[in-house]
Parts: C-alpha cells; sequence; structure tokens
C-alpha cells in the first residue's frame, strides 16, 4: 500500500533532525582559533605580525596551487577588485554568464564597466562557450567563467579564446573550492581565482570572506592596497597615505582563524560528501523524469550545489508544464522534508539593475561615448530561461559530512513523491502560475513557461 503524501495528511517520509542539517560544523578547533585570536590580540592585517589573515593567505595559495592569495571581506569584493587590480576600464565590456550569483554580473559595474551576457549549457549548467565568441567585440577585454554549482567551466576553450583576443580570465570560482579541471586546480587557471568564505561554501567562515589568488605579483601587491584605501604599502611602518582609490575590505583575523580550521578539514569532509552524493543522485537516477548533475570525466565535482532538472513528459504526465511540475514537486517535497529551493528565479540579463541600464544616474555605465548598445533580451537566453523554470536545487545540507542517512531519507520521500505522479500532475494542472520573468522583454519569444 502507498503511503499517503504529507501535503495531503500523511506522515512525512524525512525525520525533523534530517530537515536541517549543521553546516558548517563547528568543531573545538574552530572555537580554539576564535581564542587565540582573542588572546593574541591581532585583530586586522594591519596589524604588526598578525598571524591568522598571512597564514590564511600562504595555506590558501598552497591549496590552490598559485603564487599569491590576498584575503578580503566578501567573494563579492574579491570579483570587484579582481576586475580593478587587471585595469578594467570604463566602457570595457566582461562577458559573464546568464546564470549566477548578481555579484558576477554587477562587479564589473563598479569599474563603469559593461557586462555582457552569455548563455548557459544545458548540461553543465556553466557558460556556452560555443556562443562566447559571437559576443567579443572591439569593447570586450575580460571573460568571467563561473564553475557553478562546484563543477568547473570548458576552461580549455575560454582560454583559447582569451589568447585569440587579448582577453583576460577570472575565474568565479566561489562555489568550487578544491575542483580540478583536466588536472589543474580551480583558481589557478586564470589570470585571477576569486573565492567566497561565506558560510554557505564548502570551506566557510563564521560569517563573510574572500579571497583572490593569482600568479601575478603586481595585480596580488594591486589587491593588498585597494582592500586598505589605496594605501601606499612598501613601507615597513603604516603611514595612512593612499595612493589611489581604494576602500577598507579587510578580512577579519578572528574569521580568518575560523576558516584556516576549516581548510584543515576540508578534504576529510570532500571525501565523505564524494561518498554520501553520488549514492543519494544514484537512486534519484531511476525515477523517471529527473535529470540528476552531470560530472565529465575530464574534472571534479565538488557538489556545493546539486541541481535537478524536472521533465514532466518523461515522468509520464501529459498537460503539465515544466513549471507548474517543479512548482508542484517542490510543494510536495517541502511537506515530506526536503529542504529543496530555487536558485535564482530569473535570468541575471533580466534582473531590474541591468533591465533598467542606469547603476549610477544618467544611464552610466551603459551610457558613457563610445559603449556599444546592449540588448538584454531574455529571447536570447533560452536555456538559462528553461533551467530555472524546470530545476530545483540542494543547497547546504548534502555538506554536512554525516549527511549519508539524511540522504537516503530525502531519496526515499522522492520515491513516494513518484509513487503518486499522477496526483501531483493534477495538482500541478489546478496551479495558477507564471514565471517570475513574465514582464521582462523578450519573455514570449522563449516559450518557458506557456500554458
Amino acid at each position: 500500500m502507498k503511503a499517503e503524501l504529507a501535503m495531503f495528511g500523511g506522515k512525512p517520509a524525512v525525520r525533523p533532525e534530517y530537515r536541517r542539517l549543521e553546516w558548517p560544523v563547528v568543531t573545538d578547533a574552530e572555537r580554539d582559533a576564535v581564542l587565540r585570536v582573542l588572546d593574541h590580540r591581532k585583530f586586522t592585517v594591519g596589524a604588526k605580525n598578525e598571524p591568522e589573515i598571512h597564514g590564511l593567505e600562504s595555506e590558501w595559495a598552497q591549496f590552490c596551487g598559485t603564487r599569491h592569495a590576498v584575503a578580503v571581506n566578501s567573494g563579492t569584493v574579491a570579483l570587484e577588485l579582481a576586475l580593478t587590480a587587471l585595469g578594467i576600464q570604463p566602457g570595457d565590456e566582461v562577458i559573464v554568464p546568464a546564470l549566477s550569483y548578481v555579484a558576477t554580473a554587477m562587479a564589473p559595474l563598479y569599474q563603469l564597466a559593461i557586462p555582457v551576457f552569455v548563455d548557459i549549457d544545458p548540461v553543465t549548467f556553466n557558460i556556452d562557450v560555443t556562443k562566447i565568441e559571437e559576443k567579443i567585440t572591439n569593447r570586450t577585454r575580460a571573460i568571467v567563467p563561473v564553475h557553478l554549482g562546484g563543477l568547473p567551466a570548458d576552461m580549455d576553450e575560454i582560454r583559447a579564446l582569451a589568447r585569440k583576443y587579448d582577453l583576460l580570465v577570472v575565474e568565479d570560482a566561489v562555489q568550487a573550492q578544491g575542483g580540478q579541471y583536466r588536472g589543474e586546480t580551480i583558481g589557478s587557471l586564470g589570470d585571477v581565482g576569486c573565492w567566497s568564505l561565506n558560510v554557505e561554501k564548502s570551506i566557510p567562515t563564521c560569517g563573510e570572506g574572500g579571497l583572490i589568488t593569482t600568479d601575478n605579483e603586481e595585480v596580488a601587491e594591486r589587491v593588498r592596497s585597494l582592500r586598505i584605501l589605496g594605501e601606499d604599502l612598501s613601507t615597513e611602518e603604516r603611514l595612512y597615505v593612499s595612493a589611489t582609490r581604494g576602500s577598507n575590505l579587510k578580512l577579519s583575523s578572528v574569521l580568518a582563524a575560523f576558516t584556516r580550521a576549516q581548510l584543515d578539514r576540508f578534504w576529510e569532509y570532500q571525501a565523505k560528501r564524494d561518498q554520501n552524493v553520488p549514492v543519494f543522485l544514484d537512486r534519484l537516477a531511476q525515477l523517471p523524469g529527473i535529470v540528476i548533475p552531470t560530472v565529465p570525466a575530464d574534472r571534479t565535482h565538488m557538489w556545493h550545489m546539486l541541481r535537478f532538472r524536472f521533465d514532466p513528459e518523461a515522468a509520464g504526465l501529459e498537460g503539465v508544464t515544466a513549471g507548474r511540475f517543479r512548482q508542484a514537486l517542490r510543494r510536495a517535497l517541502l511537506a515530506e522534508g526536503v529542504p529543496l529551493t530555487h536558485y535564482q528565479i530569473i535570468p541575471l540579463p533580466g534582473q531590474p539593475v541591468f533591465q533598467k541600464q542606469d547603476a549610477y544616474g544618467q544611464g552610466y555605465p551603459w551610457s558613457l561615448p563610445g559603449t556599444n548598445p546592449q540588448r538584454y533580451d531574455l529571447a536570447d537566453y533560452p536555456v538559462t530561461c528553461q533551467v530555472i523554470e524546470d530545476s530545483l536545487c540542494l543547497r547546504r545540507m548534502h555538506l554536512n559530512p554525516e549527511a549519508g542517512p539524511a540522504l537516503a531519507e530525502y531519496a526515499d520521500a522522492f520515491d513516494r513523491v513518484w509513487q503518486h505522479l499522477d496526483v501531483v500532475g493534477r495538482f500541478a494542472r489546478s496551479l495558477d502560475y507564471e514565471p517570475p520573468w513574465a514582464a521582462v522583454p523578450g519573455y514570449s519569444e522563449t516559450k518557458v513557461g506557456a500554458a
């Protein structure tokens, strides 16, 4: 006899303690690290002989296989300072994927540069390298590939384009700590790598933080100056004299110490994720209409985020759109105790900040003399629209190294919901649904979410 769905009064498949797993895992190592800072009282990188930030920078550079790592106060700031230190100028164009966290596309704006969006690959969810070249113009200066969800982008093709057109490559590696691509370490494949230490990341801090990795000593020195109000750091004694525009973007020593403790255990935790996650995915792969994350043989997946695509037709449901199916599944699975969520509800070029094309007033930077007109039309990004429309993500819970039993119960919940697909289908057909980007120009041409 089939167990009744929890959304209609049945007992949830997932026990309460598995619906919200601890992440980051805090142990005595983190507590001791934080207390160590309180004892030595060197709280910032400006303090003489400060050990934690410099220690983290040295360890992170070794972790990534780069000559330099510079700590800042967030991954967003890491992206901004990377473009600044590389010399991106007002009116320059920076190529970014249409699916990412908004910081990826916002970063160029801080240099009065213009983001140019490229659609994504439907399998990896990373930037579609076959569509980059058509977006390169006389104003293009950089490409920012994102290793979305923990899966490295197609870096060989991106680097080949960069060499052909003399472009800079800035890796947005915030979701792919420890990743490998064809034997090379993520964060060392471009001119600069950018990292986040946000609490949701695989190597977190107790709040926010970020790092920049590079082999270029001049770029590293610029970032070090920019994070301290553009100060001249050539003297042993801090003189508080600014040589260029900068801001106060330093990482706290407390946060650095916490991260060092997390970094020490990263590979231990990753080994357990590499055991737990594939078992979970293999179970879901048996269910018709679910597309699980794909891992090409030439790279590693760091499992930062698990994105599942849902196909109502493959699941045997007629007359159900992908958006309604996804919405119905989310309600059913949440009721069972599976904490599925969205990751971005609208393509980046459809977000109001880019649709308005007015970041600073008077249309800047898009209105700067000599810039190329930008058409942020969703019809140009059909894959991104479709992926957002038909997918949900599991975030954070599976990072806990002891998540195996919880993931098994999540799989049980999927099994139960799939036993009631006829009920889910009827519920989906009854939903009043329209994608959140329905009013964005070009939406009707994408055909996504049509009734």
